[in-house]
């Protein structure tokens, strides 16, 4: 099976990395709860953001930040379906379903989904066969605890090799269900249970996820740490973002996951493109 996603070595002329716009059907989203719960509204966003270059369309009914209560499932189906329906075929983008929920994912993918984007790496039962059965891409995360407790004191021997080897497990547990290598991305999970110094190690040592096996994602748009970093509140922390997102694709992530698409877009292209120019 040939790999949609991007290939940063392929010297195909195809844009990379990938920018993943995050639209968050959801009340309590640390940055942008509350704004997309209308279906208009999410339907509005969700244009906006494949007219600015997002070439993924993340679509989440349930909050991960840190402290975050789990909802129904009923209630996270009703919040992502419609929009994932509406969405269908429309902008061009991949549809992806940000869930940890097995039901979610058969419901989100069944209705146009093709990708699954699960911050517990397909770890609940039910989610492995769930992704394989439908062919659908994965994006595995690696995540310390649950989102209500992850920020509590978080310790890891290595963080760099611990995670690298978390993700790798859960990547040939997917292999073995049956997913293609090729459909597989990785996420270091950047602020899921880890602290500043944490998150920075792993910033830093990109190039050890995944050790070219698999797609690498990151998401740090917004983050709390550049709070901790910077002092910088929410809605000041584009600059950081972007820069952070751009010293990733110098290691070789592939996709960036962006509340920002426009701007990171453009900041991600002009980092490719000197990073196409290295001897």
């Amino acid at each position: 099976m040939t790999s949609i996603l991007p290939d940063l070595e392929s010297g195909s002329g195809r844009q990379a990395p990938w920018v993943m716009g995050v639209l968050n059907v959801t009340p309590d989203s640390f940055s942008d709860g509350g704004h997309y719960l209308r279906l208009d509204d999410a339907l509005r966003q969700a244009r906006r953001m494949a007219q600015e270059g997002a070439s993924i369309l993340d679509v989440g009914g349930e909050s991960t930040r840190p402290g975050a209560d789990p909802v129904s499932e009923q209630q996270e189906l009703d919040r992502v379906i419609p929009v994932i329906e509406r969405l269908r075929g429309e902008t061009g983008c991949l549809i992806s379903i940000d869930t940890m929920k097995p039901a979610v994912m058969d419901a989100a993918c069944a209705a146009g989904a093709l990708m699954i984007n699960d911050v517990n790496a397909l770890r609940r039962p039910g989610a492995l066969e769930v992704a394989s059965r439908h062919g659908a891409i994965v994006c595995l995360m690696h995540m310390r605890g649950e989102p209500r407790t992850m920020q509590q004191a978080p310790e890891y021997r290595d963080v760099v090799s611990d995670v690298a080897s978390f993700l790798d497990e859960r990547r040939r547990a997917s292999l073995a269900a049956g997913i293609a290598a090729e459909r597989i991305v990785l996420d270091p999970g950047i602020g899921f249970g880890k602290t500043l110094d944490q998150n920075l190690e792993l910033l830093a040592n990109l190039d050890r996820i995944g050790s070219g096996a698999a797609a690498v994602m990151i998401g740090v748009s917004r983050k709390s740490m550049f709070g901790q970093a910077l002092g910088a509140p929410v809605d000041a922390r584009l600059h950081a973002s972007i820069a952070t997102a751009a010293l990733a694709v110098w290691q070789g992530v592939t996709i960036v996951r962006a509340h920002d698409v426009g701007a990171t877009v453009d900041a991600l292209r002009l980092a490719w493109r000197i990073r196409q120019a290295r001897r």
